[in-house]
């Protein structure tokens, strides 16, 4: 791969980033373009997109945006296909788009479970879609899929939100043992309390008012998030980092 040059592993890479818009996805396009990679970006928010493609190209990175709802497959499908249009390849897809609308389940917040079902599983279902046919036909390829301590740990209010979460954990193990033949690497990041727009997610305000003051307390910055990232990127071909687990070092549960 090009980019052993200066001995990155990162550079030319070629990345797709769902929910790149803010937190972990826009630090991880800032931090990969910063090291040479090529960024992809597909967000729901395309002012914000246009805005941080215009910062990584001011500052001579390459990058690529493209608006996308991760719960429609064909949006996601277009995201990966204009990369592959644009600069050729896929080296990486990073399946970052996330909610998290914590409730009681008493308190039957059906549309809040059907969206987190659509964003976490589907949207990661849609992310492997994608880019599984290129990354078989280049023979190369790296999934990053992302869990959340909450996919290792059950707590009240965040049941369907854990079950998401440890549907990617089960998601990504299958895609791991499925992809050999094609030379295709498979990450689940799991971070703890990271200071992005998440806890806004939360439609019941009593909920919302308890995470806000939990992250408020022990959220680590998502640059965090980008550097497991970048870590799990940047080991030579042969290296395949599986699953990542940090938290706040403050942070117990």
């Amino acid at each position: 791969m090009n980019g052993h040059m200066n001995g990155t592993n990162i550079s030319g890479k070629v990345v797709v980033i769902t929910g790149a818009s803010s937190g972990m996805g826009e630090a991880t396009a800032r931090h990969l373009a910063e090291r040479g990679a090529i960024v992809v970006l597909g967000a729901r928010r395309v002012d914000r997109l246009n805005a941080l493609v215009g910062e990584i190209t001011k500052g001579g990175g390459k990058a690529l945006t493209l608006a996308t709802d991760v719960t429609d497959s064909a949006q996601v499908q277009r995201l990966v296909d204009a990369a592959v249009e644009r600069f050729g390849r896929i080296d990486v897809m990073l399946n970052n788009a996330g909610l998290m609308p914590h409730s009681p389940l008493e308190r039957r917040k059906i549309a809040d479970w059907d969206r987190t079902i659509d964003v976490n599983i589907k949207g990661v279902l849609y992310g492997i879609a994608a880019a599984l046919p290129h990354m078989q036909r280049q023979k190369s390829g790296h999934f990053i899929n992302v869990s959340s301590v909450a996919g290792h740990k059950v707590r009240p209010a965040g049941v369907v939100y854990s079950a998401t979460k440890t549907a990617v954990r089960v998601i990504s193990e299958g895609l791991r043992q499925e992809v050999k033949p094609w030379n295709i690497r498979s990450t689940i990041i799991s971070p703890g309390a990271v200071a992005t727009e998440l806890p806004q997610s939360i439609t019941e305000p009593d909920i919302a008012k308890g995470i806000a003051q939990f992250y408020e307390e022990y959220a680590i910055p998502p640059s965090s998030f980008a550097r497991a990232v970048a870590f799990a990127i940047e080991q030579p071909e042969d290296v395949d980092i599986n699953e990542i687990l940090f938290r706040p070092t403050r942070q117990e549960l």
